[in-house]
């Protein structure tokens, strides 16, 4: 582990109750058409450095999924029967390619869960394919995982419709459910087992996330190879930490609810939401998180300028009077020194991406008191 990250890995530990097994709702293997791509060792290790003790696991957009997935869905069944105890093996299906004899066959061989992509895949959620994947769900007694993050138009009128009609099908919606999170939060108030995962590229959409959902109906998930586990498992535990979750809380969104959703367990009763509906944030905050948001945004996009936003945010860390954010100015400001190195450092690729997440967290998560 780099040395710059042993802090909010301890920080992490310091923060997590005693008896919380932490398990990762969200998390790919095998190759991607796009490029990307995550081994089985590789997600050990992440897993490993952060403590977390199980990932729910399914392919990525596969170059090899024709026919049905089949093909990356037996990678993942064969590297979960090779680390019982670490991956919980979910299969990914296309609506369209044979998706009902596959997800019955996967769960034959040991599938514990269904993941849908409605963006790569291109389908909407009507009374068709995906209706019938959700009623092998039921039957089953599986969750099912859907992409509900960037990508695609809102979507929630069609996605609720089939999860409502199956009550019986733990529904996970991905990303906090950005694609259509207030309705989402709205329709799905009284579904037994819907829940929201917390892998999100803005610490704002996971703090709206607590203001709109009960922390019962939270779990943790990280996204990598897009997300990286550290990084994700820290914005979840200061967000939560925020709001005020308490230790049973804690436990729960970090794994124990995820764990009842893949063994049948009902969920605890959902209590109100956290947080208030207002966030409140100091205005140096606030600014550093629209620069940090900025500069982030352009290194995950390959793009030039990140520099000049990551500038922007050191002139804020130097404000002499910064009141209530000046503990968390403090603590951003030698991590940007770090990214602004970095950037201009061919071979540092990956720490001004993992730093901007790490100085986001921070920024938007700060408890501030008297609020």
């Amino acid at each position: 582990m780099r040395t710059e990250l042993q802090p909010f890995t301890d920080e992490i530990r310091a923060a997590v109750p005693a008896g919380a097994e932490i398990v990762d709702a969200h998390a790919h293997l095998g190759a991607d058409e796009d490029g990307r791509s995550l081994t089985p060792d590789a997600l050990l290790r992440q897993m490993d450095r952060s403590g977390v003790a199980r990932a729910c696991v399914f392919p990525l957009h596969d170059p090899d999924r024709l026919p049905a997935y089949r093909t990356p869905n037996d990678r993942v069944l064969e590297w979960a029967a090779e680390h019982p105890d670490r991956f919980v093996p979910f299969c990914r299906l296309d609506p369209a390619d044979g998706a009902l004899a596959e997800a019955e066959r996967c769960i034959r061989l040991g599938a514990r869960g269904i993941k849908l992509h409605p963006r790569a895949q291109a389908f909407d959620f009507d009374r068709g394919a995906t209706d019938r994947v959700f009623g092998v769900a039921a039957e089953a007694g599986v969750p099912v995982l859907v992409h509900a993050g960037r990508g695609m138009p809102p979507i929630a009128e069609g996605l609720c419709d089939v999860a409502l009609r199956h009550p019986g099908a733990p529904l996970v919606l991905a990303h906090g459910g950005i694609a259509d999170q207030a309705v989402f939060a709205t329709r799905l108030a009284e579904h037994p087992t819907a829940v929201f995962d917390t892998s999100v590229f803005s610490p704002v959409d996971l703090m709206e996330l607590f203001a709109r959902v009960p922390a019962e109906r939270i779990v943790f998930g990280s996204d990598p190879p897009y997300g990286r586990v550290l990084l994700g498992l820290f914005l979840t535990v200061r967000a939560a930490t925020a709001a005020g979750a308490s230790a049973d809380q804690m436990r729960g969104l970090l794994g124990g609810t995820a764990s009842s959703l893949l063994t049948g367990v009902p969920l605890p009763p959902a209590t109100a939401p956290l947080r208030p509906r207002v966030m409140a944030l100091p205005g140096p905050l606030l600014r550093l998180a629209n620069y940090l948001t900025a500069a982030f945004t352009s290194c995950v996009r390959g793009e030039q300028g990140a520099a000049e936003s990551v500038e922007l945010a050191i002139s804020v860390c130097r404000d002499p009077h910064p009141g209530p954010a000046g503990p968390a100015l403090t603590r951003i400001k030698p991590l940007l020194a770090t990214v602004i190195a970095a950037l201009d450092d061919p071979g540092g690729a990956s720490a001004p991406v993992d730093l901007l997440y790490l100085a986001m967290s921070i920024a938007v998560t700060e408890p501030i008191p008297g609020t």
